[in-house]
């Protein structure tokens, strides 16, 4: 026996014992016996199919392809029975509705084949090449074809309407049975538009069929072995032909296999037609199952919108004004609520809220908001057991989302968060705020004006929104966080100067009570005890008065002053020393806008540093002059000088001195009141050759 009889027979076996199984394993119900009546259908056609192909009678061949056709009628009726009521056996209302349908499916081929079966198949002959029959149809056996094709996208749409239906396990479930039956009726769409094309059955066509029967049978098999996929509930739209991916393909297969058998015709026939015709076909319904992915469908949503849509945002212009907004917010309250102010005002919501997540990584905490109080009660309705799953989600889900949309326990405890205020807003979404890896908080958008829903564009600004708010936030707490360091270390430096020059006092003291039980009756003990003591306090004083000048708030009251008449006081009682020379160049200047007494401390450091720079006989020069709207003072010396490496890296820096007995504060002062004052001091120094300090300061009017 050839091997392509045996392959029919095997497919008629293999639907036949699927048919029993479903029988006896699958339980009683209406889709089941819609499946195993349509199994049984297929499997008698591939028996017919063999017999025809068993005899070299071109009668009987004639006679077994009418029984084949016979058969083939019932397959209408049997399986849009199985596709409208598969996985909706609890959904009475839309088979109800279908009722109608399936009579005509039933009754018009069934009649058709029945009474007219000796117009079903008209004449047979030898194929041209090989043992094939080709068996030439009459108009019955045409009308029963184009009825099994009709079927057959009608087929296809109610299985693509359950998929589409079913989301999560459900789709799981059915999800071979549906690849089965629908690569069946795939492939039966192929052979009767090649029969239609035709008017007339080429035998080989029939292998195809018994070949998809075989794979089939295997594939809804395998379903079986998936608990419930018979007694899933779903409920798929009625309006699903008003985009039907179904619908599409066929239409497109059947116009261009149409317009290619006249093209082929007109130039004198094409042997090879029939193969290119199936490739065609393989091709559209692979398109279909990938767009009907909703993965890939949202991906290419999102590549039209961003590369053959104009976007409604310019997103130049937003992101300048994002920078500009948030570049000089430098703590983290001001920067979120900056933030919230811009977001409100690209998405147009009244609802813009900033939670961010605490140092414990435990919980959230609402940083900014336009619509909820400092301490919101909504916040304090989440339970501590709801924020670990939203916590992990956010972790896990940097794109924007619509919470409102999902019911896990995430977003049950997001919308305790951040509670709806309007009833027309419009849904409520989120993104992540995801910094070099971190989960620092998240942004939640809701009550839009109008109720306007959230688009492809806007997830895609919000998502460029939360990036840049995790940026700026990052870079808020680094700063904060290296601040703080600076701080401490500033203490722990500050505390070692305390700690020195009290150890020295405290030893001071100490000496001076051991010595005064012995010397107590000596007068000049006494009298030199007193004044080591006042020594040593006012050196404590002194200590503390400038040290706490650093915490202060440098407040300025500028007036128009004589920067002259400042320096010749300044310099009473200093300029005569037998250990130095000082000397004075008073230039004719104009006033300047100062605060007298703060200007007062500057020069009196900078003469004071300079006479403590020098060595015995060194040189100290005050001058001033005017250049170019600008009063200068400089207070020059012979004194050590200063490395290039601490002129540029730790003069102005508080605590970094030269000096022994220096604290390092002064210069760090000195250049505090210069800027508050609008000017600025400028330093040229070499190790051995002394120091030059210039005071820029502008002129109250020009003269």
């Amino acid at each position: 026996m050839p091997a392509a009889i045996l392959f029919h027979y095997a497919a008629a076996a293999c639907s036949g014992a699927l048919a029993i199984v479903t029988v006896f394993w699958a339980g009683r119900s209406l889709p089941r016996w819609a499946f195993v009546a349509g199994m049984a259908v297929l499997s008698v056609e591939s028996i017919c199919v063999a017999l025809g192909q068993s005899t070299d009678s071109a009668s009987e061949v004639l006679r077994w392809q009418q029984w084949r056709l016979v058969a083939v009628a019932f397959v209408p009726a049997t399986w849009m029975l199985f596709s409208g009521t598969y996985a909706r056996s609890k959904d009475a209302s839309s088979r109800s509705s279908s009722w109608s349908m399936l009579v005509i499916a039933l009754l018009l081929p069934v009649g058709v084949a029945f009474g007219f079966r000796d117009n079903l198949a008209v004449k047979v002959q030898q194929a041209p090449v090989g043992a094939d029959w080709l068996i030439h149809l009459g108009w019955a056996g045409t009308a029963v074809s184009l009825m099994v094709l009709v079927a057959s996208v009608w087929v296809l749409v109610n299985l693509e309407r359950t998929f589409r239906a079913s989301v999560g396990t459900m789709r799981w479930r059915i999800k071979f049975m549906l690849l089965g039956v629908g690569m069946l009726f795939v492939v039966r769409i192929y052979t009767c538009s090649q029969i239609l094309l035709f008017r007339g059955v080429d035998t080989s066509l029939e292998s195809i069929n018994s070949g998809a029967l075989v794979v089939a049978t295997l594939l809804t098999l395998r379903s079986f072995f998936r608990t419930g996929h018979f007694d899933l509930a779903v409920y798929p739209s009625q309006s699903v032909l008003q985009n039907s991916f179904t619908v599409l393909i066929a239409g497109a297969y059947l116009l261009i296999v149409g317009v290619l058998a006249k093209v082929v015709t007109y130039f004198g026939g094409d042997s090879a037609f029939a193969p290119k015709a199936f490739l065609v076909l393989v091709a559209l319904v692979f398109l279909a199952i990938v767009l009907q992915s909703d993965r890939v469908r949202l991906q290419l949503r999102q590549f039209v919108s961003r590369h053959f849509h104009r976007s409604p945002y310019d997103y130049r212009t937003v992101w300048k004004t994002f920078t500009e907004g948030t570049v000089s917010r430098v703590e983290q309250s001001d920067l979120c609520h900056g933030l919230v102010r811009l977001t409100a005002d690209v998405f147009q919501a009244l609802s813009v809220s900033i939670w961010l997540v605490d140092d414990k990584k435990e919980s959230l905490l609402l940083a900014a908001s336009t619509s909820l109080p400092a301490k919101p009660d909504a916040a304090a309705n989440a339970s501590e057991s709801d924020v670990p799953p939203l916590l992990k989600y956010l972790r896990e889900h940097p794109e924007p989302v619509d919470f409102d949309a999902e019911g896990g326990t995430w977003a049950h405890a997001l919308k305790r968060y951040h509670p709806t205020q309007f009833a027309n807003g419009g849904n409520r979404v989120c993104v992540a705020m995801i910094g070099r890896g971190d989960l620092l908080g998240v942004i939640v958008v809701g009550d839009r004006v109008g109720g306007v829903a959230f688009s492809i564009e806007d997830f895609d600004m919000l998502k460029c929104i939360g990036d840049h708010a995790a940026a700026s936030l990052l870079n808020v707490q680094l700063s904060q966080k290296l601040l703080q360091a600076k701080e401490l270390e500033a203490f722990q430096a500050m505390a070692a100067f305390f700690v020195h020059d009290l150890k020295n006092a405290a030893s001071t003291l100490n000496l001076m009570l051991q010595n005064l039980p012995v010397h107590y009756d000596d007068p000049e003990f006494r009298a030199d005890a007193l004044r080591g003591i006042g020594k040593t306090v006012g050196h404590i004083n002194r200590l503390i008065g400038r040290l706490g000048s650093l915490r202060h708030e440098l407040n300025i009251e500028k007036a128009p002053g004589d920067l002259n008449e400042l320096v010749n006081a300044v310099l009473t009682g200093v300029e005569h020393s037998p250990n130095y020379t000082l000397s004075k160049e008073l230039g004719t200047v104009p006033e300047v806008a100062m605060d007298r007494d703060q200007m007062h401390k500057v020069i009196t450091n900078l003469v004071l540093n300079a006479t403590e720079a020098l060595p015995p006989g060194g040189k100290v020069h005050v001058s001033t002059t005017e250049e170019s709207g600008w009063v200068i003072l400089a207070v020059a010396d012979t004194g050590c000088g200063m490395s290039p490496d601490f002129l540029n890296h730790s003069l102005f820096r508080p605590f970094q001195t030269t000096k022994k007995n220096g604290l390092g504060i002064g210069m760090f002062q000195s250049r505090m009141i210069v800027e508050a004052h609008g000017g600025r001091i400028a330093v040229t120094s070499e190790p051995g050759q002394g120091t030059t300090f210039r005071i820029y300061l502008r002129a109250s009017a020009p003269r």
